[in-house]
C-alpha cells in the first residue's frame, strides 16, 4: 500500500530543512531505519531514516530544494498494510472511530485489525532535549485538566488520523471544534488549533515594539560586475542562522566586556606532569578543562552568569544546572556543543568529552541535542590567534568567556624581581542589563584565583 513520509518535526523551532542529497533512488528496496536523505537544517546536517521498510515509489524534491515540516518527500509502497489517506476516507464518510468503518461504508469491509500507518517523527536525529532559549511562558500543548468523567461526556469525533496529529502535536482533541461532518475533527481542525496555540503564545513578545531594519541589496557596479570581478554565493542555511542569532544577541543585549591576564604559570608546570602520562591513555591534557572546572566554581558564587533574562515577564531565570558550551570552528561555521552537567565530571572526563565533541563536529556527525541546553559558553579563539577580543554572547545565556593565546611576557613576581610568566589573556562579555560591572570583576577575580594556584583550583572545584 502506498505511505506517505513527511518531512517530520525535530523541535527546537525549526520548520525547513534542504535537501543535500538523496540516499536512496526510485525503485529500491529499502528497510526501516536504512537513511533516506541527507538534510541540513539551521543547526546541523542530518540524516532521515525511513520509518518503515518498503519499495520507494517518490522521491519529492531536488538536491539544494528547500522542504517544510509536514511536507511528504517520499513515497514508499508497503505490502500488507492500508495507507492513512484510505483510514481517513473511510472515517469521513462514515464515522469518528475505527470500529465504525464497517457500519459507515460496508463496501469498503475494512478488518477492524487493520492498523492504520501512523508518521513517525520521532529518533530522526536523536532525542530532542527542551532548549533554556525558550525562556517566555507558552499554553502550547497543555492539556486542559478537566475530571475522567467531563472528558468522557465530551470526547470528540475525529478521525484516527486527527487524533494521532492532535496526539503528535500535543493538543487535546476533545477542545478542538471540528468543522467536520456532525462536528467531526478533522486534520484541518488539528492544524488551526495549533496554529492558534502558537499565535497566542507570541501575542505578549509582539506587544513590545521592535525596531524593524530594512535589508537592502548591496549595490556594485553593474560593469564591474559583469566582467567577473565579483562573485555571489548564497549562504548556507547554518550561515544563515548564525548571522541572524549574532545580531538578535547585539541587539537585544547590551554587552559589556572586562579584559585582563592571568599568570598560569603554575598551572602549565602541573598539566605538564600529568599531560604526558594521561596521552598513554588517550586523554589530550589542554588548559581549558581547567578553565571550564574554575569557570563553574566562578558561576556558583556569581548565579547571574549562569541566568537569562525573561522579558515578557520581567524576571530572572537562573539555572540549577551547568552545561557549558565549547564554541568551535568547522568547515560549515560556528557550532557550539554543549557538555553537560560540567559540574559532576572531572577534569579527564572533561577533557575527553572536549576531543570527542569538537571532532565530530568538525566531522559534521554531532546531534541535535549536543547543541541545545548551554547555560554559559568558553570560546577559545586564542587556539588559532590573537589576545584579546570582544565575544558576543550565546543569546539567550548572560555571558561569554573569550580566552586568547597564551604567551610568554616579563612579570614582576611578589619580590619586585622580573620574571618570565606564562599569561592568559581574557575576555569576558556580560548582560549588562542584569550583571553589574562590580560582579564582572569578581567573576574574574575568581578565575585569577584558582588558575593561578591549581591547588586551590583542586580545593574548590
Amino acid at each position: 500500500m502506498r505511505f506517505e513520509f513527511k518531512f517530520p518535526d525535530v523541535g527546537e523551532g525549526i520548520h525547513e530543512g534542504t535537501i543535500v542529497k538523496w540516499l536512496v533512488e526510485k525503485g529500491e528496496e529499502i528497510k526501516e531505519g536504512d537513511s533516506l536523505i541527507e538534510v541540513e537544517t539551521d543547526k546541523v546536517t542530518t540524516d532521515i531514516p525511513s520509518p518503515k521498510s518498503g519499495k520507494v515509489l517518490e522521491l519529492l524534491g531536488d538536491e539544494g530544494e528547500i522542504i517544510h515540516v509536514g511536507n511528504v518527500f517520499v513515497v514508499l509502497d508497503i505490502e500488507g498494510e492500508a495507507s492513512s489517506e484510505d483510514v481517513e476516507n473511510l472515517s469521513a464518510a462514515g464515522g469518528g472511530t475505527k470500529d465504525s468503518f464497517d457500519e459507515a461504508d460496508k463496501e469498503k469491509k475494512l478488518d477492524e485489525k487493520e492498523e492504520v500507518i501512523e508518521e513517525e517523527t520521532a529518533g530522526v536525529v536523536g532525542e530532542v532535549v527542551v532548549s533554556s532559549e525558550e525562556i517566555p511562558p507558552s499554553d502550547e500543548g497543555v492539556i486542559s485538566r478537566k475530571s475522567t468523567e467531563e472528558k468522557l461526556s465530551k470526547k470528540a469525533l475525529a478521525t484516527p488520523v486527527a487524533r494521532a496529529m492532535a496526539k503528535d502535536l500535543g493538543l487535546d482533541i476533545n477542545s478542538v471544534e471540528g468543522t467536520g461532518p456532525g462536528g467531526r475533527v478533522m486534520k484541518e481542525d488539528i492544524q488551526k488549533a495549533k496554529d492558534s496555540s502558537k499565535e497566542k503564545s507570541q501575542e505578549k513578545i509582539q506587544e513590545k515594539p521592535e525596531i524593524k531594519r530594512e535589508a537592502k541589496p548591496l549595490q556594485l557596479d553593474e560593469a564591474s560586475e559583469g566582467e567577473g570581478l565579483y562573485e555571489r554565493v548564497p549562504l548556507t542555511r547554518i550561515r544563515k542562522t548564525i548571522a541572524q542569532k549574532m545580531s538578535e544577541s547585539k541587539f537585544t543585549i547590551p554587552h559589556t566586556t572586562v579584559m585582563d591576564e592571568i599568570n598560569v604559570t603554575e598551572l602549565d608546570k602541573f598539566r605538564k606532569k600529568y599531560k604526558d602520562i594521561l596521552r598513554e591513555e588517550g586523554v589530550n591534557l589542554t588548559y581549558l578543562p581547567f578553565i571550564i572546572k574554575a569557570s563553574i566554581t566562578a558561576i556558583k558564587e556569581l548565579r547571574e552568569f549562569n541566568s537569562s533574562l525573561d522579558e515578557v515577564n520581567e524576571e530572572m531565570v537562573y539555572k540549577n544546572f551547568y552545561n557549558i558550551g565549547i564554541a568551535t570552528d568547522t568547515q560549515r561555521g560556528l557550532m557550539v556543543p554543549v557538555i553537560r552537567d560540567a559540574d559532576k565530571k572531572s577534569i579527564v572526563e572533561i577533557a575527553k568529552e572536549i576531543v570527542d565533541l569538537s571532532t565530530r563536529a568538525k566531522d559534521n556527525k554531532l546531534e541535535l541535542s549536543e547543541l541545545q541546553g548551554g547555560t554559559f559558553t568558553i570560546t577559545n579563539y586564542g587556539s588559532i590567534g590573537g589576545h584579546f577580543g570582544i565575544p558576543i554572547i550565546n543569546h539567550p545565556e548572560s555571558a561569554i568567556l573569550g580566552l586568547g593565546r597564551i604567551i610568554k611576557k616579563p612579570i614582576v613576581d611578589e619580590n619586585d624581581n622580573i620574571v618570565v610568566g606564562k599569561m592568559l589573556p581574557i575576555s569576558l562579555s556580560y548582560d549588562h542589563r542584569i550583571i553589574d560591572g562590580a560582579s564582572g570583576s569578581r567573576f574574574v577575580n575568581i578565575l585569577k584565583e584558582l588558575l593561578i594556584d591549581p591547588d586551590m583550583l583542586f580545593l574548590k572545584s
